[in-house]
Parts: structure tokens; C-alpha cells; sequence
């Protein structure tokens, strides 16, 4: 057996038990041993413990979710669609072990989880922009991403607790969320737009201490307009 293979067959030994004992070191321990491992098995292949499985358990749903969104038809989808569908492929990749992604979510609020929880959400963030092809590199890199972990971390126990079936409650949950992400967005672009016009801050800080530049501060506009002149 593969490493890997090892770590997959400890993973899911662990996602049966854990939905009963919680995600402890002795849980690990049963778990290493019913995937057909020696003693001592899950120490060498998760030396973190469990909060090492249940990192290994997020990025292998992640993977799973990248490949069926990647598969969706997105050209025909807007960005609203493209974001809510992709986010309910990624809650859903939890599949029949909800009980152990529960016990999971209160495991990683715990000190030494902590830090890892909010790793976790940001990765699946990032999973999802890529996967329905963003290419930002600027600022917008990370406030989508910081916004969509939200979404994510707000709806992850909505959809947790929703017991009937295609999760109504939990998807109309997620349908407001993303819009109140989209409302955002536009605000977002209608300040951009409204201040299009508007002085450098960092240049109105200057002319305090240098003096007003002759013929005033230069607006964005016509910073613009005086490159496009000296080209």
C-alpha cells in the first residue's frame, strides 16, 4: 500500500467512526488499525493528528468538487450561477458523513484548530474562483475570496442541518447570501465609477506640505488624458 493509499484508507476508516467518537487520537488509532495498518500506522502517516486528517479530508473534497465544476457547461451560466452552483457542489462533496463533518467543524474550533478552519474555508474559496476561471491578480484576489469564505463558513452548518432532501432550506440560505454578495459587487463598481473623478488622496497629502502642482490636482481622468498627450 501507497503511502497515499494508506492515508485514503485511514480517512475513511476515520469518517465512520468520528461521526461516533468525535475526532480524537484514539479514534485515529482504531481507524489506522480497521484500514488493515499496524499499530502506530496513523502516527507516520498523519504525525499532526487529527487535525491533519480532517485538513486531508477537506483538500481531497475540494479536488472532487474542482473536477465536476470544471465540468459544468459555466459559458452558459452568469456569475451568479457559476458561484452558487459551485458552492453547493463543494457542501454536497460531505456526501453521508454530515455527522462527521460536524463533529469536524467543532474539533477546528477548538486553539490548536483554529487557524487551520479558516485555512480550510479560504482553500475551498480559492478552489472555487479558479475552478470557474478567475484570473485576478490584484486587490479583487482576495476580497473575492475573503467574501466567498464567508459564504462559505456562514452556510457550511445550514447545510449541515438541513435533513430534507436537496437541502431546500440550505440552498434558499445560500441563494441570499449570494446575493447580498452581488449587491455588494455593484456598490462596489458604483464607487469606483462615482469617484472615478475624484482627487489622489495621497497627492492632496502632498500639496498640504509642497503646494497645489500648477494648474491643481490632477483628477484620474485627467491624469489620463495628459499620458495619452505625451504618448
Amino acid at each position: 500500500m501507497t503511502p497515499d493509499n494508506a492515508r485514503h484508507a485511514i480517512l475513511d476508516a476515520a469518517l465512520n467512526d468520528a461521526a461516533f467518537e468525535g475526532w480524537t487520537d484514539v479514534m485515529l488509532g482504531k481507524a489506522a488499525l480497521k484500514a488493515g495498518l499496524p499499530k502506530g500506522a496513523s502516527a507516520l502517516y498523519f504525525p499532526n493528528g487529527v487535525i491533519e486528517v480532517i485538513q486531508f479530508w477537506s483538500d481531497r473534497m475540494d479536488t472532487s468538487a474542482r473536477d465536476k465544476i470544471e465540468a459544468l457547461d459555466l459559458k452558459t451560466l452568469k456569475i451568479r450561477e457559476r458561484v452558487t452552483e459551485s458552492v453547493a457542489i463543494r457542501l454536497s462533496e460531505v456526501g453521508r458523513h454530515e455527522e462527521a463533518a460536524r463533529r469536524a467543524q467543532a474539533r477546528l474550533t477548538l486553539p490548536d484548530g483554529v487557524g487551520t478552519g479558516a485555512k480550510l474555508t479560504w482553500n475551498a474559496a480559492d478552489m472555487i474562483w479558479r475552478a470557474i476561471g478567475d484570473t485576478s491578480t490584484d486587490a479583487n484576489f482576495y476580497s473575492k475570496r475573503a467574501v466567498l469564505s464567508a459564504v462559505l463558513a456562514s452556510t457550511a452548518p445550514i447545510w449541515l442541518s438541513d435533513a430534507l432532501p436537496g437541502k431546500p432550506d440550505a440552498r434558499r440560505f445560500l441563494d441570499r447570501r449570494i446575493a447580498n454578495v452581488m449587491q455588494f459587487e455593484k456598490l462596489k463598481a458604483q464607487v469606483r465609477k462615482a469617484t472615478a473623478n475624484a482627487p489622489n488622496p495621497a497627492q492632496i497629502l502632498g500639496s498640504l506640505r509642497y503646494g497645489l502642482p500648477k494648474g491643481g490636482l490632477p483628477t484620474r481622468r485627467r491624469k489620463r488624458s495628459i499620458r495619452r498627450g505625451a504618448g
